[in-house]
């Protein structure tokens, strides 16, 4: 019997992969992964070996994402400034941690479901097998797997069992697997609000790029800089995309506003989106 326990619907701080006893696990040689090939029908390979040789961020998702009858969120498209493409989501916790890596500057794929991992448990001899929500390419070649839980209560049960396998199997071929955490509600809401502006053509919107940046060479409030940048209404578009791409900075625990304090940010430019543009 075939146990896919993916469907747990429990998400960029990781919460622990196993909370309470420690889980018996499989060598990683014996944990199979299986995949959608170029034409579309199914790969299965040694789990050590596909890691190395698999792209996962190039991957259409292994399984389609449930529609549940009742429930007031669906399976969705998020498109991505890191990829310029879309990447599906099941689930608004899964959605949110989308647009988080989305937004880190080091990350540089992202793709969703794209493998299953397939294993027999020990004690059972029962054949499991997980799918992992998301998965995240780095600029230095690391990887994550992970999962997106709605709350920071621990994994139990099927989750707490497959969170051992793939803790192990991601760390034998250098991989990480984590339980992301879900943000802070205001966190959340900014960043959300921010990723309205994320799309290339907020950069330079009436030209004003420089003279937004130039407006926040020193710390000042948000509205101010706009109009110090030229008309407000065209500006803002500019800041919040500057916001975004991490070109200019703000404390995001705190609801943002037109006396936000806004300084310049650590990245000089716009990294990896403009890799991609210019590709």
């Amino acid at each position: 019997m075939i146990i896919d326990s993916s469907q747990d619907s429990d998400a960029q701080t990781g919460l622990p992969a196993v909370a309470g006893n420690a889980c018996r696990v499989p060598e990683p040689g014996a944990v199979e992964a299986e995949f959608a090939g170029v034409d579309g029908t199914l790969v299965q390979r040694r789990w050590v070996e596909a890691a190395v040789a698999v792209r996962f961020e190039q991957l259409a998702p292994v399984a389609a994402f449930p529609v549940v009858p009742g429930r007031r969120w669906g399976p969705g498209w998020w498109w991505s400034a890191t990829t310029g493409r879309h990447v599906m989501h099941g689930s608004q916790a899964m959605c949110m941690q989308l647009i988080l890596l989305d937004r880190d500057p080091q990350v540089v794929g992202l793709s969703a479901r794209p493998v299953r991992l397939i294993w027999r448990d020990s004690d059972s001899g029962r054949t499991l097998t997980w799918v992992p929500q998301l998965f995240a390419r780095y600029a230095d070649g690391r990887a994550l797997l992970a999962d997106c839980p709605a709350t920071t209560a621990p994994a139990a049960g099927r989750a707490e069992r497959a969170a051992a396998v793939l803790e192990a199997a991601c760390k034998a071929v250098g991989f990480t697997y984590r339980r992301l955490a879900p943000p802070e509600t205001v966190v959340a809401a900014n960043v959300r609000w921010l990723a309205g502006y994320r799309h290339p053509r907020h950069r330079d919107a009436g030209g004003l790029e420089q003279a937004v940046l130039k407006a926040f060479a020193a710390e000042r409030p948000l509205m101010a800089g706009a109009a110090a940048a030229g008309e407000v209404l065209t500006a803002l578009p500019v800041l919040y995309h500057a916001l975004w791409s991490g070109r200019l900075t703000a404390d995001l625990t705190r609801p943002l506003g037109e006396h936000t304090l806004m300084t310049p940010g650590p990245a000089t430019g716009d990294g990896k989106r403009q890799e991609r543009q210019e590709s």
